[in-house]
């Protein structure tokens, strides 16, 4: 499933994670989806490394590797929420694990260089990438369906999972953030894009992909994983077009002119 890319581990602050490493160019951080670094986010992965980019591929829960399924999901969910590098429901609060990330990026762009690195999250970890834009090293936010806060409330359902400050800090960079959703994707809340269109004005920029009742792809209505479970790896379907968008913000952000 990894094949091409290299185990490693990265240490901060006395944690050490695995770190799976690929590719060559500008660096971006993958950070995987619920239940974890599944065969779909290792397909990502490869494409975002054919792309010309240095990916780097923590493993943050689950078992490398294994599909994912209802179960495995409902079982990594529970193991989240008992972890304290995790806060689920924190609507204007970072989870602290974030913290390790941002030390991530900041070692991964030393290594490679240039302008910056790119960062993406993706379901519970899809609002960590705009928490490292608290980070100069970030210039390349990307947050595939953001499930935290869970939306649970009206306030949760706009909140962003990030503090005040932080929040005024990434406002302050004058950094672009894109963002990916499913129009009827009950974790990834149509409050929460409007919340970043209102705080980031035009340098928000929102794929949303209809998957309304009779939708011209077919797409479910339960469709939640833009990128990885329910992508499409067709031309001129919206998930395919998705991935595309994603690869030219990367090229854009962090390659020379």
């Amino acid at each position: 499933m990894l094949a091409g890319f290299v185990e490693g581990s990265f240490t901060h602050d006395g944690k050490t994670r695995v770190v799976y490493r690929g590719g060559a160019g500008p660096g971006v951080v993958v950070i995987h989806e619920i239940p974890g670094l599944h065969p779909g986010v290792a397909a990502f992965a490869r494409r975002v490394v054919d792309a010309g980019f240095s990916v780097a591929l923590p493993v943050m829960f689950g078992t490398v590797g294994k599909p994912a399924s209802t179960g495995y999901i409902l079982e990594q969910v529970v193991h989240v929420c008992i972890s304290r590098e995790f806060r689920l429901l924190a609507a204007n609060q970072s989870s602290p694990i974030t913290e390790w990330l941002r030390a991530l990026c900041r070692s991964l762009h030393a290594e490679v260089g240039g302008r910056g690195v790119g960062a993406i999250g993706m379901c519970l970890t899809g609002n960590f990438a705009l928490a490292l834009m608290v980070d100069e090293a970030v210039m390349a936010p990307v947050l595939s369906q953001p499930s935290l806060p869970l939306p649970l409330g009206k306030s949760r359902r706009a909140g962003l999972h990030l503090s005040e400050e932080s929040l005024a800090i990434a406002k302050g960079r004058e950094v672009p953030v894109l963002g990916l959703r499913f129009t009827e994707d009950r974790m990834c809340p149509g409050e929460r894009f409007d919340r970043l269109r209102a705080e980031f004005g035009d340098r928000f920029e929102a794929i949303e992909i209809d998957s309304s009742r009779g939708n011209p792809f077919g797409i479910p209505q339960d469709a939640h994983s833009v990128l990885t479970l329910h992508f499409v790896d067709q031309d001129g379907h919206p998930t395919r077009r998705a991935l595309d968008r994603v690869l030219a913000f990367f090229r854009e952000r962090l390659c020379s002119s």
